[in-house]
């Protein structure tokens, strides 16, 4: 950044695999959320917490204002797909599903929307994906056609 720039921007980014594939095992998401927080890192972003369930990811930034969030996130998804196909924990090749929601937030919300991406397993024991993500456009006041969703699961149980 330039000498005299100061900002302080908060951006939730919510992802899932293709065709909604509930790939990400505890077994392997801390892998998989170290690598992620290392990409966000190398763009100069702030990486405050990576949490989720094997069906979405939550990332949780400070983001860098010289860095478009579809090009972070384009490189999120792209790096992490190599890394867990080298890893070759599937048969088949992984790939992130299109689309992303990116929420922002002000610095007084940062310990609740922290709390939140931290606690998704006990947060989706009542709530599924589909609740959870429609009413994050609800609450941004996103508007939305469910034709261009995520596929969704109805099934909030965790295999």
């Amino acid at each position: 950044m330039k000498p005299g720039v100061f900002t302080q921007i908060y951006i939730q980014i919510v992802f899932s695999p293709k065709y909604r594939d509930r790939l990400l095992k505890k077994t392997i998401r801390g892998e998989v959320f170290s690598y992620m927080s290392g990409i966000i890192t190398n763009r100069k972003h702030k990486s405050i917490i990576i949490n989720g369930m094997a069906d979405h990811v939550h990332i949780l930034i400070g983001a860098n204002p010289n860095d478009k969030i579809s090009d972070l996130v384009g490189t999120i998804k792209r790096e992490t797909s190599t890394f867990i196909n080298e890893k070759r924990w599937f048969r088949e090749k992984f790939h992130w599903q299109d689309g992303y929601g990116a929420f922002s937030y002000g610095r007084s919300q940062l310990d609740a929307i922290y709390k939140y991406i931290a606690n998704q397993e006990r947060h989706h024991e009542k709530k599924t994906f589909k609740e959870e993500y429609t009413e994050l456009l609800k609450k941004f006041s996103i508007e939305y056609n469910e034709n261009f969703l995520f596929e969704f699961f109805d099934n909030i149980n965790e295999f």
